[in-house]
């Protein structure tokens, strides 16, 4: 008597099926790591911009505690707040009514990269 020649079950996985699986690892990986870096950047970012807004906060409260009505034109000042310096330009602009004047503070990174602009009207005291 012959016995019918033995049946191999077929285990594990091909190589197609491996090559396609280390794709799709790859490609979850790649927007897992941009995600990231995208998150590192608006971190920083956020952190930049509300120092800029606390300078520029400072510089406005020190023209209206001064209560003097500004002088027209521009003038540049630096500001340093969490470890990091920023350049800033105060512009003071007439209004329509000459009782008041537009002051904006505009701020920027060591980079000249603006980060923001803050306004305020101050009255003629």
């Amino acid at each position: 008597m012959t016995r019918p020649p033995a049946v191999r079950s077929a285990r594990g996985f091909t190589l197609i099926e491996v090559l396609v699986a280390l794709a799709i690892v790859a490609v979850a990986l790649g927007a897992g790591i941009k995600a990231a870096g995208a998150l590192t950047h608006n971190a920083q970012r956020l952190a930049d911009v509300s120092a800029a807004q606390w300078c520029a906060d400072n510089q406005l409260a020190n023209l209206k505690l001064a209560r003097q009505f500004p002088a027209i034109g521009d003038s540049n000042f630096t500001c340093e707040q969490l470890g990091r310096s920023f350049k800033g330009q105060l512009r003071v602009r007439p209004t329509p009514n000459p009782n008041f004047r537009r002051v904006d503070a505009s701020l920027a990174d060591d980079l000249d990269q603006p980060l923001l602009t803050l306004s305020t009207v101050l009255p003629r005291y």
